[in-house]
């Protein structure tokens, strides 16, 4: 019997493609064409291509997308692969990275770093934190500060003084005004994080591994 080299699944968000990662890539084809072309399809379904362990380059993505999208009322939404690219991994390296600065972040001063940021020190206001990742201030924090600057909204803004003049988060902004009751309120052992209503919420730090459990990687202990 010949080896199945499609799989198809539907969802409620449309149809899901999963190809053979171990076939050659024009047997590939060949079979992505007659499978798109048996079905009798009824209006515009969007459709997943999971590629598995199989590399394909942006030229061949693209081909897969023609043959999908020539036949039949299919929309090729989303082309998903285990295999990263050396930069792609280079980048996700760099992003996890934690580095600690110790010292005073003056106002004027911009801090940027890839990834997490441990600021042991105080941030003095019109002084700015960047980071690709989480950021930590194990002192006053009065200035600016943006954790998840390339748009990872799951990154939080720690404190052990919580008094910023601006928050960013991903691509959300607050500014601080009093209108942010509970940081008037609550100033010490605070931080923030994109909440359930996608807008910065604010809680105690003792809070954390509740609301992002995955924050923690330390392994060991008694």
């Amino acid at each position: 019997m010949k080896k199945q080299l499609i799989h198809i699944k539907g969802t409620k968000d449309g149809l899901v493609l999963r190809l053979d990662d171990q076939c050659s890539y024009a047997e590939l084809v060949e079979e992505l064409g007659k499978k798109v072309t048996d079905g009798h399809l009824d209006g515009k379904i969007d459709v997943q291509l999971h590629l598995g362990k199989r590399y394909c380059t942006p030229e061949q993505k693209a081909q897969l997308t023609k043959v999908v999208e020539e036949r039949q009322k299919l929309c090729v939404k989303k082309i998903q692969s285990e295999v990263i690219t050396i930069e792609e991994s280079h980048r996700q390296l760099e992003t996890n990275r934690s580095e600690t600065y110790v010292g005073i972040v003056r106002s004027g001063q911009t801090l940027r770093v890839a990834g997490d940021l441990l600021v042991l020190g105080d941030v003095n206001p019109n002084g700015r934190i960047e980071a690709g990742g989480n950021v930590h201030i194990a002192g006053k924090l009065k200035g600016i500060v943006h954790a998840g600057m390339n748009g990872n909204e799951d990154a939080i803004v720690s404190a052990s003084h919580f008094e910023p003049t601006h928050v960013l988060i991903g691509n959300h902004v607050e500014v601080m005004t009093n209108e942010s009751q509970y940081i008037l309120d609550h100033t010490n052992q605070i931080f923030a994080y994109i909440g359930e209503n996608d807008v910065i919420a604010y809680d105690r730090i003792q809070e954390i591994r509740n609301i992002r459990p995955n924050l923690s990687t330390f392994k060991g202990g008694s």
